[in-house]
């Protein structure tokens, strides 16, 4: 017997875990991430030699595996989503980017600094690693399967997909930012790459995103349904793993051309979507993307409750607790309420929306990514320790509150009229 064989062997309880788990923890005030994650814990605690997972000594692996982690979950979600687009329809999005994210970046930036006495380079790096969300670490705040239906999603479970699916992708000019500024000034101030970031990494690379996430999902969406050889009209074989192709393809060729490719995944799939809203393929593409994401998900999390049996806490202060801490449950809420006022959502669902501000693997790739370009002032470990509590709290305390509350949430909305149908099973 070799570590090779007992790989082998838990990648397959893994992947049984994977398929077992939903089910079992279905309407319970428990999340399979927190299962993961414990699970993670538990196996690295063993009396066993096991390789410790180090995601500074191994960066690499950690940002590539992460990374396809979230384009299969984007692409999951763009193909889920029933609402068409619009700046009307999506204006509780438009909310949550345009506000509420700015807002929680520079609210972490200034905790960090003043809190952790961190280079302000540092500070920002941080806040920006932190601000994408990601509802795929409790599946009951996102929105379920492909429907017929253009109008059946309530509005903080599309709130919460959408602006993750566009978040993730948004994240990355902070990031950029962050990096631009060490690179520039160190732990000092300075101002002079601001020009420069802003028409190269946000316009230019924004654009470049969007427009051909929208061109790739655009060729995909009539190939896959109004080609004239049957052969590319691939709707009619039922083949899952195509999306899996147009995740890769989206990315692929928007990262060659300096765009964002996470922004080009989300947006192709929302393409891909529009083009035939009503067909049950996106059913059979929805679904391959859930097991990919699932798999892929079960990993990291796997991994980073391994990273915390083995240290990798040991460098977190009470004052970077204390910043995640303030993050989950104060700076997301606040932003989070302030930035729906006046718009779609009642009080109740603006509460929801606001609190749910889950932290996950878009911080884990993030880091990865960032300290692959800059060691920012040999802060390594403690930007992970300060990134793994967060998302280790996010975890335990967004998937312990998630069956209870957005369970009262819908008996609430299907009294009042705004959701219609018996509980979803």
């Amino acid at each position: 017997m070799t570590m090779t064989h007992v790989g082998y062997a838990c990648l397959g309880l893994g992947a049984l875990l994977a398929a077992v788990l939903p089910r079992v923890v279905a309407r319970r005030p428990l999340s399979v991430p927190m299962v993961f994650l414990g699970v993670g814990v538990l196996v690295f605690l063993l009396p066993v030699e096991l390789p410790d997972p180090d995601p500074v000594r191994d960066r690499e692996w950690v940002e590539h595996l992460s990374e396809v982690c979230v384009i299969a979950s984007l692409m999951g979600a763009g193909l889920a989503i029933n609402r068409p687009f619009g700046l009307r329809m999506w204006s509780t999005t438009w909310r949550l980017l345009g506000i509420t994210m700015p807002l929680t970046v520079i609210a972490t930036a200034l905790t960090a600094w003043w809190l952790l006495d961190w280079p302000p380079a540092v500070a920002l790096l941080l806040a920006a690693v932190l601000a994408p969300t990601d509802p795929v670490l409790a599946a009951e705040v996102r929105v379920g399967e492909p429907t017929d239906a253009e109008h059946d999603e309530d509005e903080v479970r599309f709130a919460l997909t959408s602006e993750a699916g566009l978040n993730d992708g948004l994240a990355f000019p902070f990031v950029l930012a962050a990096i631009a500024f060490f690179t520039t000034a160190g732990t000092g101030w300075s101002g002079r790459w601001i020009g420069p970031w802003l028409w190269s990494d946000v316009a230019l690379r924004v654009a470049v995103g969007v427009l051909t996430g929208l061109a790739v999902g655009r060729l995909l969406g009539w190939m896959l349904f109004r080609a004239n050889w049957e052969a590319l009209r691939l709707s009619e074989h039922r083949e899952g793993f195509v999306a899996l192709g147009a995740t890769f393809l989206s990315y692929g060729l928007t990262e060659v051309l300096h765009g964002y490719g996470f922004l080009a995944v989300f947006t192709a799939a929302c393409a891909i979507r529009a083009a035939e809203r009503a067909h049950g393929y996106h059913k059979v593409l929805h679904a391959f993307m859930e097991q990919v994401e699932r798999l892929l998900t079960a990993g990291v999390l796997f991994l980073l409750g391994g990273f915390i049996a083995v240290g990798g806490l040991s460098a977190l202060t009470w004052r970077g607790a204390a910043a995640g801490l303030l993050l989950i449950l104060v700076i997301r809420p606040l932003t989070g309420w302030a930035a729906q006022l006046g718009g779609r959502t009642e009080p109740r669902e603006r509460a929801v929306a606001a609190l749910f501000g889950i932290r996950g693997i878009g911080s884990v790739y993030y880091m990865a990514y960032a300290l692959g370009e800059s060691s920012f002032g040999g802060f390594e470990r403690e930007l992970w320790a300060v990134v793994t509590f967060t998302v280790l709290v996010s975890v335990v305390v967004h998937g312990t509150a998630a069956t209870p509350v957005i369970s009262r949430l819908d008996r609430l909305n299907r009294r009042a009229g705004r959701i219609a149908g018996p509980p979803p099973e």
